[in-house]
């Protein structure tokens, strides 16, 4: 079935159907109910790319993703899945385009051809080159995350300093004086990835301001690695009683490792995350922890990037969130 076969058995052009499809054009309310009969008995579907050219739009959206070569992470598939099912409830599609190293030419077909009506960027870095295309090209998008460069762009973005810098404080108010930082890989800060560079950053900031003791490291996204870590942390500091942590991937080993060197939490060593609460309440002893809102952050992305498309020159998106530290048991006063 295809238009000329409809516009043949309701007795019109090719065009009227058209007219019909796209209502770029009046048409009579008989003719239209005509073609419509038609569509409806024979259960014809336009296809993506002839809505496209008829209306002007995909009812798609392109979601810029970190490249698959290693998967998707939990957390990742879960701001996807956010994304998807935000866009589901105004009748669009997602189409998923891996960007960065050397995966860019998905990217650049997805702009150049028009595949989709507006980007979502997610993992979005301080110096992003795709925020500079899509400035460039003045094509409508909006990032999960924030650029540092001073570019004009919508976002929506999870406070870490804010969030960082009050885990600090909430680590003093309970005496401990010696505090680690577990943050992303370290190529991720090396790249500036906005979460681990602002996290480092904020935590600089608040030891010194508290006049604590403070250690940082970055910590790759596996047990193994967070193993490692904890023993870094406390060969280079080992009075450190707290640790605050940013790496929801390493936590479940953080926590190991905590237990096999023989330090219990929170008895010996308090532990606090900025984590999802799925995965702070698996752990035992449950994590206190701040929830990245994965939800509420690809909904806020999509509603954002459907208000650029309808006012291009509308006001830019600006959601900084910063969810409550939940108390569970991993927090404890300073030992001794």
């Amino acid at each position: 079935m295809n238009i000329g076969e409809i516009a043949r058995r309701a007795g019109v052009s090719r065009s009227t159907v058209s007219y019909v499809l796209s209502g770029k054009r009046q048409v009579s309310a008989e003719i239209r109910d005509r073609v419509t009969a038609v569509i409806e008995e024979s259960g014809y579907r336009p296809s993506a790319t002839a809505r496209a050219l008829a209306q002007g739009e995909t009812r798609t959206l392109g979601l810029v993703i970190p490249p698959m070569r290693h998967h998707l992470s939990v957390d990742q598939l879960h701001f996807v899945g956010a994304v998807a099912e935000a866009a589901a409830d105004h009748d669009y599609d997602i189409l998923l385009s891996p960007s960065g190293q050397d995966r860019d030419r998905a990217f650049e077909r997805m702009l150049g051809e028009r595949r989709v009506d507006g980007v979502i960027v997610m993992e979005t870095l301080l110096h992003d080159s795709r925020v500079s295309t899509l400035i460039e090209r003045g094509f409508p998008f909006v990032t999960i995350g924030r650029t540092g460069s001073g570019q004009e762009h919508g976002w929506v973005d999870l406070d870490y300093a804010g969030l960082v810098s009050e885990g600090v404080g909430k680590l003093h108010a309970l005496g401990h004086r010696d505090i680690a930082l577990v943050n992303r890989p370290q190529e991720l800060l090396d790249r500036e990835y906005g979460p681990a560079f602002r996290a480092a950053d904020a935590f600089d900031k608040a030891v010194v301001e508290l006049e604590l003791h403070g250690v940082a490291r970055c910590c790759d996204d596996d047990d193994d690695a967070a193993a490692a870590c904890v023993e870094a942390i406390f060969a280079a500091a080992p009075a450190v009683t707290a640790i605050l942590t940013i790496n929801e991937r390493s936590l479940a080993g953080l926590v190991t490792a905590l237990a096999e060197r023989g330090s219990r939490v929170p008895e010996d060593v308090s532990v606090l995350a900025i984590a999802s609460a799925r995965n702070a309440m698996s752990l035992r002893p449950k994590v206190s922890a701040a929830e990245v809102p994965a939800e509420r952050m690809g909904r806020h992305a999509v509603e954002a990037l459907l208000r650029r498309l309808a006012e291009p020159e509308g006001e830019l998106a600006h959601v900084l969130l910063s969810p409550p530290f939940v108390d569970r048991e991993s927090l404890a006063p300073r030992p001794g």
